[in-house]
């Protein structure tokens, strides 16, 4: 038998857009609700027109809902990331906190509105945690915060269930939807044995799909490289547009002071040009840093700079040299 992936549009709706007791289970496990305060039932909620982000506008995959006491769940399934991602999650939580005044005339009746995104992405370079919640807290005391606005981003790829020994609920789900890609032919048990997802597993087995289903569920996927790449070209072309204005304005911000700097001290110190000539062609070898140094005896931290300039300016980098030595 095999699986489909629950990341895709088609898949992600299908189980978490159509049964409502499966998403109560998902969200009672992944969201930081209050002690004693979870969710009872669930209804959706019509999908709200919101501005696009550009060249990502197939990539959010989004079930809305609200709950018994009134409190709305945003659920997003975000592809890759993108720098504005964070801001559209913001939009799009406070605009439907707002909305509610539409159904009530006083403030104090407003009810919370929790966001959760998944994302099939790493964007939180200085920490291995994949789980970030965020609150609107004081800045001294975070005991301290202003109810209505909740957002939590998990981070799917950094997620490794063998480092977890508790939340066994939340484990399982992530395992559900990390662990079966396209193509999957056997399920643990361990995730088959809990009603809820044992069911939102039966409803990835590809036999379920009609062939319609199955060509717009390829189709997506389609979409989604198509537009990756067209991000990366972005980027892509983005970076070297900087790195040219970068050569021709020299080094007027600090990382190219600190460069500079750093090269015309070994210079200063004994350090031919020469040798940081040789050092720039061996580190373009991929040789480390210590090597480098070991074998042209010379400063690691000058070495250090000369990698980082290699870096930034990569061909350009013989040329950069020349101009900030003389």
């Amino acid at each position: 038998m095999r699986y489909l992936d629950p990341k895709n549009d088609l898949t992600f709706k299908k189980v978490f857009g159509e049964h409502p007791h499966i998403l109560k289970s998902f969200l009672n496990a992944l969201l930081p609700l209050p002690e004693g305060e979870f969710i009872e039932s669930l209804e959706y909620l019509s999908p709200e027109l919101v501005p696009q982000v550009p060249l990502m506008k197939n990539t959010i995959v989004d079930v809305r809902c609200i709950d018994n006491k009134g409190r709305q769940f945003i659920v997003e399934m975000q592809l890759f990331w993108t720098a504005s991602f964070k801001s559209r999650v913001l939009f799009n939580a406070s605009k439907a906190y707002v909305k509610q005044l539409e159904r009530t005339k006083t403030y104090i009746s407003l009810q919370p509105v929790y966001a959760l995104s998944l994302v099939n992405d790493e964007f939180e370079t200085k920490t291995q945690q994949f789980y970030h919640h965020y609150q609107i807290v004081h800045t001294e005391n975070s005991d301290m915060k202003i109810e209505g606005l909740e957002f939590v981003f998990i981070e799917l790829p950094k997620f490794k269930p063998h480092n977890i020994s508790e939340k066994k609920l939340q484990v399982l789900w992530l395992r559900y939807l990390t662990e079966i890609t396209e193509g999957t032919m056997d399920i643990d048990s361990v995730l088959l044995q809990n009603p809820e997802i044992g069911e939102a597993i039966e409803y990835l087995q590809e036999s379920a799909f009609t062939p319609e289903e199955l060509i717009t569920y390829d189709r997506y996927w389609d979409t989604i490289r198509t537009e990756k790449t067209y991000i990366y070209d972005a980027d892509k072309k983005g970076f070297a547009r900087g790195i040219e204005q970068g050569i021709e304005q020299g080094i007027e911000q600090g990382i190219e002071q600190g460069i500079e700097q750093g090269i015309e001290q070994g210079i200063e110190i004994g350090i031919q040009k020469g040798e940081c000539l040789s050092a720039l062609k061996i580190l373009r070898k991929g040789k480390p840093v210590e090597e480098v140094a070991t074998i042209l005896d010379m400063n690691i931290e000058l070495v250090t700079k000369l990698k980082e300039l290699l870096e930034m300016y990569g061909d350009q980098a013989e040329n950069y040299l020349d101009k900030i030595s003389g």
